[in-house]
């Protein structure tokens, strides 16, 4: 009996920190605050409002959306689900 209630304990925290979307990968180009022009092109993302950065992510992901950077951002963007861009969007935009 511990050992399930110590099992269903893990698996509920692991859930708990799995919604947190992790946007450590987007801090090597774009600065650990959204401060930076990605590559010296990108507009600067602490700057777009929420609904601009979902906008973007969701354009990336599709290819309706980019500029220089696009193919760079389609890889990254094909990564995350509505739920995960909506979540960047309320972490990072205004």
């Amino acid at each position: 009996m511990k050992k399930i209630i110590l099992s269903l304990t893990v698996l509920g925290a692991a859930s708990l920190f799995a919604a947190d979307v992790s946007t450590a990968a987007c801090a090597g180009c774009h600065g650990a605050n959204f401060e930076k022009h990605a590559l010296g092109k990108s507009k600067i993302v602490k700057d777009m409002s929420k609904a601009d950065i979902e906008k973007a992510l969701k354009g990336y992901k599709d290819g309706s959306y980019g500029g220089a950077m696009k193919s760079v951002m389609k890889g990254q963007a094909a990564k995350l689900s509505d739920a995960d861009i909506k979540a960047i969007a309320e972490k990072v935009g205004k």
